[in-house]
């Protein structure tokens, strides 16, 4: 009997439909599961005449892979990682390529790098972006860790991965945990233009008094829009339009307002504050789910704290995609990307992870949670300036903030007044005011620094470190 081109270990939904994907493309696999119930109705369900065989325990599932064996890894990130690990490296062999495909956490995925390496076994922790469907599909996928071990599965994972039109969503990203790092960043983002949507919905359900139909059909033209075409903003639209089987009314008005983590969006917040980026927009998204967590505090609030009589203001109307509220979720949605990026940028310096921005945009186009047309205005800005400092500066998207900031100035003060919480819209706001802004108020902080702590400061007109005795 011939031997397997791929294995799988874990039969979640996302194992399941890549090995399914992987075996469309013509591979053959066998996989793996902790419990060997789960393998068999796999077998016997999705996977039946398929050229995809079971395995009961470990050492079964390595022999029945072609070398150089090629595994693939969809378990819980963490201690489940490194188990999985260690109990399968007694049966590899020199060449042997282990892949991460979970979340992991990008420093995990560097420690792990470097002890399977020197074992002889190669090491890929690889991002995979696009859900369940994606899996199934074709997903964005992020692979980091040696060249060499990416050579090994370079043609597997090119026929697997989402096809746009100048190539599959997938690419060498870099050595060590640079895969896992850009999907970490992918998340992050990906949190921010969820928040950044769920804002605009709510001012025109509470500001502007609009049903969720009404709501509906504005994403659906946001969605015909080059600035907003995007795979989040057509989900948007259709959840926004699923009624109730019980009453008929919007589903979406009976789900509890407390939004999940799995901790990828921490992560990339921890990343930027570790790195010394910028990221309001993305931390404003993160805090809004941690608000959203406190459902029982925020209740007894409103009636100690008088929440506000919500005010309504004119935002524009349907027909002209809600003008102001269209502007701050342009800018908004850029404002994350531009976050993610500038997080990247200072990784790949102080990691050598040589990402190559170009490279991410066109991985991000198909396939993955995040894709939007805006993507490949960013694969034209790092084109046009791989040099580019921040993507705010690139000529096409330096126009979006002076045509939209006024209508973004609008949406914030008027939510102020209306008494709507919109982190992410503030937040973009101060990012954008502030980057584009030459003269900050720090030098009056520096002076409190210099005065309490003797912290020194520098001057705008002499060179050196400077210290006063500001008190008598």
């Amino acid at each position: 009997m011939s031997k397997a081109h791929f294995g799988l270990v874990g039969l979640g939904v996302m194992g399941e439909n890549l090995v399914l994907n992987a075996e469309r493309n013509g591979f053959s696999s066998v996989v793996y599961n902790r419990t060997y119930s789960k393998t068999e109705e796999f077998l016997k369900g999705r996977g039946l005449n398929k050229k995809i065989s079971g395995a009961k325990d470990l050492r079964e599932f390595v022999d029945k892979l072609e070398r150089p064996r090629r595994i693939l890894m969809m378990v819980k990130a963490g201690k489940a990682t490194d188990a999985v690990i260690n109990q399968i490296s007694p049966f590899l062999e020199e060449g042997d390529l282990l892949i991460d495909g979970g979340n992991s956490l990008f420093t995990d995925t560097e420690r792990r790098v470097a002890e399977l390496e020197k074992q002889s076994f190669g090491y890929i922790g690889m991002g995979v972006s696009g859900g369940s469907k994606g899996a199934l599909e074709g997903p964005s996928m992020m692979p980091g860790g040696t060249k060499k071990s990416y050579t090994a599965i370079e043609s597997l994972l090119t026929k697997m991965a989402a096809q746009v039109d100048d190539g599959p969503c997938v690419t060498y990203i870099g050595p060590g945990g640079s895969g896992h790092f850009v999907k970490t960043v992918h998340n992050g983002i990906e949190y921010g233009i969820e928040q950044i949507l769920s804002e605009s919905y709510d001012l025109m359900k509470r500001v502007c008094r609009l049903e969720c139909n009404q709501i509906s059909d504005v994403f659906k033209f946001w969605n015909t829009t080059e600035e907003l075409s995007s795979y989040l903003v057509e989900i948007t639209q259709a959840c926004l339009k699923v009624k109730d089987p019980l009453d008929g009314s919007a589903l979406v008005e009976k789900i509890m307002d407390k939004a999940g983590q799995k901790g990828t969006g921490l992560w990339t917040v921890i990343s930027a504050l570790e790195l010394g980026a910028s990221v309001p927009t993305i931390y404003a998204s993160l805090n809004a789910r941690v608000m959203s967590s406190l459902k029982s505090q925020r209740q007894v609030a409103e009636q100690i704290l008088n929440s506000p009589q919500i005010k309504t203001f004119d935002l524009g109307n349907s027909s002209n995609g809600m003008g102001p509220i269209m502007d701050s979720v342009v800018l908004s949605s850029i404002a994350s990307y531009a976050q993610g990026i500038e997080i990247m940028k200072i990784a790949s310096d102080e990691y050598s992870y040589d990402l190559d921005m170009t490279s991410i945009a066109q991985i991000w186009k198909g396939g993955c949670i995040i894709r939007s047309s805006l993507l490949k205005r960013i694969q034209d800005a790092y084109n046009n300036n791989p040099d580019l400092q921040n993507l705010l500066l690139d000529p096409w998207f330096s126009n979006q903030v002076s045509k939209r900031i006024a209508g973004l100035s609008t949406t914030v003060s008027c939510a102020a007044l209306a008494g709507v919480p919109v982190p992410c819209f503030s937040s973009t706001l101060d990012y954008i005011n502030s980057y584009r802004t030459s003269r900050l108020p720090q030098n009056l902080v520096q002076a409190m620094r210099d005065c309490f702590g003797s912290h020194t400061y520098e001057r705008l007109d002499k060179q050196g470190s400077f210290h006063t005795n500001w008190i008598d």
